[in-house]
């Protein structure tokens, strides 16, 4: 299998219009809101899902259009192999946020928490669930030393060239 192809289920709408100065985690973006307006077909498949405070938002990174086997990540200075890294210049250029609920109308689901651009294309939704979700970890690699700036950091314009 060379090639897959997947439809988006919806588009998410936030405050993000362009990469530089955009949260680079939904940890440093705290309080800021957005909404998913979900294809008006799909909106049965909401049901149920307002029981749920965070949900997994899987998107394309669709202003990617080349990727980097190596890249210097937003958190340091040394230089790590992509799949050690949320670099958005990944070879599939797929995204992944857990984002808080603030309210589902119809097909329209209000989200807090947003780090992704205005127009990103919404692949899929699931429920997060920290019993099933949240691992204790022995090993953080690189990041170890570095976690604590996603609550800050924004990004700059490193992988918009």
């Amino acid at each position: 299998m060379d090639t897959v192809t997947f439809t988006p289920i919806g588009v998410i709408r936030s405050p993000h219009k362009s990469e530089e100065g955009t949260p680079i985690q939904p940890k440093g973006a705290i309080g800021i809101e957005a909404y998913i307006e979900i294809k008006p077909e799909l909106t049965e498949g909401l049901k149920d899902l307002g029981d749920f405070s965070h949900i997994y938002l899987i998107y394309v990174l669709d202003r990617c259009n080349d990727f980097k086997l190596t890249t210097i990540p937003f958190m340091d200075t040394e230089e790590h192999g992509v799949f050690a890294t949320r670099s958005p210049k990944r070879p599939c250029h797929i995204g992944l946020s857990i984002v808080k609920i603030v309210s589902i109308e119809e097909n329209i689901i209000k989200i807090e928490n947003a780090d992704m651009l205005d127009g990103t294309p919404l692949l899929d939704i699931k429920p997060y669930v920290p019993s099933m979700d949240n691992f204790e970890t022995e090993k953080n690699g690189w990041l170890e030393r570095n976690h604590h700036k996603s609550n800050h950091m924004k990004a700059d314009d490193r992988f918009i060239k």
